[in-house]
């Protein structure tokens, strides 16, 4: 099923992403689309994240090192004791 799409912005986007990777407009549409779709799923969570650097680095979270910590804490590491 075609597609029409009457905005100048995104026909000007879509020519210039054809003209970059040398292809026709149909095409661009397609590597633009594929593209975009792979980021939004290869996308990490900030908790995926967290545990791929925790893996990478030997880091175990631990009962003490989920509690937050105390405000003074804070306060120190800002110097406003």
């Amino acid at each position: 099923m075609p597609i029409n799409v009457n905005n100048p912005e995104a026909d000007a986007l879509t020519r210039r992403f054809a003209a970059l990777a040398g292809v026709g407009l149909t095409e661009a549409i397609v590597i633009a689309m594929r593209e975009a779709i792979e980021r939004r799923n290869s996308r990490e969570t900030p908790r995926e994240a967290a545990a791929r650097l925790r893996a990478r680095h030997g880091i175990t979270l631990t009962e003490t090192a989920r509690k937050p910590l105390p405000p003074h804490i804070y306060d120190e590491m800002w110097d406003r004791r």
